[in-house]
């Protein structure tokens, strides 16, 4: 292997220290830190985001493989070597001496393969809390969630087809891949910055999980109905809802943050999607003065994202196992107060990216114990990342009695 460029491995270095010390968020630091030197290629700007990815998401392998801790600069330099040899395949000790021999690394990272919680790079906590809830569907779960994410587009048919979009990719030798049972979904063979595509630009695809787009399928909209998505976030639910709904009806998104309801707006724009409205949750008013108004409701609930590690593995590091607790009691309160917008005969769709029971199945046992005589409960579904290829996902259905 020709030897790396040190620049690029001081980018890297930099990354780590700034997710897993200062608690930052993995993709964030890599879009400021390849903003900063504009003279990479793209080969120089992909390899510092994979190894970067890729050494978080192993981190604790690959610190036991180097025999030591992850608390300062010295000991990334020594997991980042480590990745070198082992993974790169590199002969040389670079991002300077730092007293490492392969022989030596690789026996180590052999050993620790050996243990659960190391191969797959989880704190002890987390590794525990999986079995307690999933039993022995814990070790294949995590195992499929300690892998890559694929790059996986929506097609945005109010704009297009997927074949349209396809052959469109396929001129530009993108090769792009159907998935089964899902219309609207492809999954690319190789990763490619797609944003910089005239067809993002054009509104034809947005980039969203083949699991995710399972929700506005399951949710059953129809064109003409009166959507509240809830807890909408940048609204990639809705905008999908939008576009099963032929851009007719109404879709109104709430939200806490008022930064990601601004981010929508250009997002509708760029879809051709009319039918958005947005307001910012500022108090418990504005879900009262909605009681009763939607046909459906859509509760897209703040969740641990165990579901989701495969796309950002630096949570795993910063999980609490009393965040989820936290989150387990918002969810529940979430869930009460309001399902009260959903009109009588409306339906109440209710989705997490978890693979917890604790926020999942038991969080609707729960709701419909205490709201059995106002609500159905008619479906649930639940995604597996080991069985689907694809995020974790839960959702339920119910309708307003």
């Amino acid at each position: 292997m020709a030897r790396i460029h040190n620049n690029l491995l001081e980018a890297v270095l930099r990354i780590i220290k700034s997710t897993i010390l200062e608690n930052r968020y993995a993709d964030s630091v890599i879009n400021f830190i390849l903003k900063t030197n504009p003279k990479w290629g793209a080969r120089d700007r992909k390899f510092i985001a994979e190894t970067s990815y890729e050494i978080i998401r192993n981190l604790r392998l690959l610190s036991f493989a180097a025999s030591t801790g992850t608390t300062n600069e010295e000991q990334f330099r020594k997991i980042i070597t480590a990745y070198l040899f082992i993974v790169r395949l590199s002969d040389e000790a670079q991002l300077g001496e730092v007293g490492l021999k392969k022989d030596k690394l690789l026996q180590r990272y052999e050993e620790g393969k050996q243990t659960r919680k190391i191969r797959e790079s989880v704190p002890d906590w987390l590794d525990e809390f999986g079995e307690q809830q999933l039993g022995a569907r814990w070790e294949k779960e995590l195992s499929a969630l300690n892998k890559e994410a694929e790059v996986v587009l929506r097609v945005n048919t109010i704009k297009t087809t997927r074949k349209f979009l396809k052959d469109k990719f396929a001129e530009q030798e993108i090769k792009a891949i159907e998935v089964p049972h899902n219309p609207d979904a492809l999954v690319l063979e190789e990763r490619k910055n797609l944003f910089l595509l005239d067809e993002f630009k054009r509104g034809f695809f947005e980039i969203q999980d083949a699991s995710s787009q399972h929700v506005a399928f399951f949710s059953g909209v129809e064109p003409g109905m009166r959507v509240i998505d809830a807890c909408a976030g940048a609204g990639g639910k809705s905008l999908h809802m939008a576009a099963l709904m032929k851009n007719k009806g109404k879709i109104l998104c709430l939200d806490t943050e008022e930064r990601k309801l601004i981010e929508l707006k250009k997002r509708s724009k760029r879809n051709g999607i009319s039918i958005i409205e947005t307001k910012t949750i500022d108090s418990t008013k504005v879900i009262k003065r909605l009681a009763e108004s939607a046909d459906l409701v859509l509760l897209d609930v703040p969740c641990s994202g165990l579901g989701v590690i495969r796309r950002n593995p630096d949570a795993k590091w910063k999980l609490k196992k009393e965040r989820i607790e936290e989150l387990i009691k918002i969810q529940a309160d979430i869930l009460s107060s309001y399902s009260n917008m959903v009109k009588k005969g409306g339906k109440l769709i209710y989705v997490t990216c978890s693979i917890l029971p604790s926020e999942n199945e038991l969080q609707i046992k729960k709701f419909m114990e205490s709201h059995k005589d106002q609500y159905k409960l008619i479906e649930e579904k639940t995604i597996s990342p080991a069985e689907s290829g694809f995020d974790g996902f839960y959702m339920a259905k119910l309708i307003r009695l």
